[in-house]
């Protein structure tokens, strides 16, 4: 399981830390794959973001694309489409975009839209996020207490 993320966080970085908490975690484990800033114009950023990204995914890999236009599940419904998507392809990309958002012809490429919900968050925050929430969603699959569903 691949998550491929615009922007280099550094080794050093907090969020690098809680990332990697949760990335061994996950099975299989989820690996960090850092693609450049674009640069230009907000459309140009776009464009050359998405050559990266496209250029980085590989043919059999089952695309999820972060977009706040993608549906916005809570946990146990993320864990019912994490087994959907498992089934569908052993090969699974999350794809978190740059500032400017992610290009059409990324969205194009991917089988699913996942939003984390309506606010705007720092997209090196996105990253531990994301990883916590596919940890959680595989407990929730595997039938472990970690997710504690129902309590106040």
């Amino acid at each position: 399981m691949r998550l491929l993320a615009i922007g280099k966080a550094g080794t050093n970085a907090p969020e690098s830390g809680i990332l990697q908490r949760y990335a061994v975690r996950i099975k299989p484990a989820l690996t960090l794959v850092e693609l450049p800033d674009g640069f230009g114009s907000p459309a140009e950023i776009k464009r050359r973001e998405a050559e990266s990204i496209l250029a980085a995914l590989k043919p059999d890999e089952f695309v999820i694309a972060l977009d706040g236009g993608g549906a916005a599940p809570d946990s146990p419904e993320l864990a019912k489409l994490l087994s959907k998507w498992t089934e569908q392809s052993k090969k699974l990309a999350f794809i978190i975009g740059g500032a400017e958002g992610l290009d059409a012809t990324v969205i194009a490429r991917a089988g699913a839209k996942l939003s984390l919900g309506k606010l705007t968050w720092p997209h090196m925050l996105v990253r531990p996020m994301l990883a916590e929430q596919i940890y959680r969603a595989q407990t929730i699959n595997a039938g472990h207490p970690y997710h504690r569903a129902g309590r106040p």
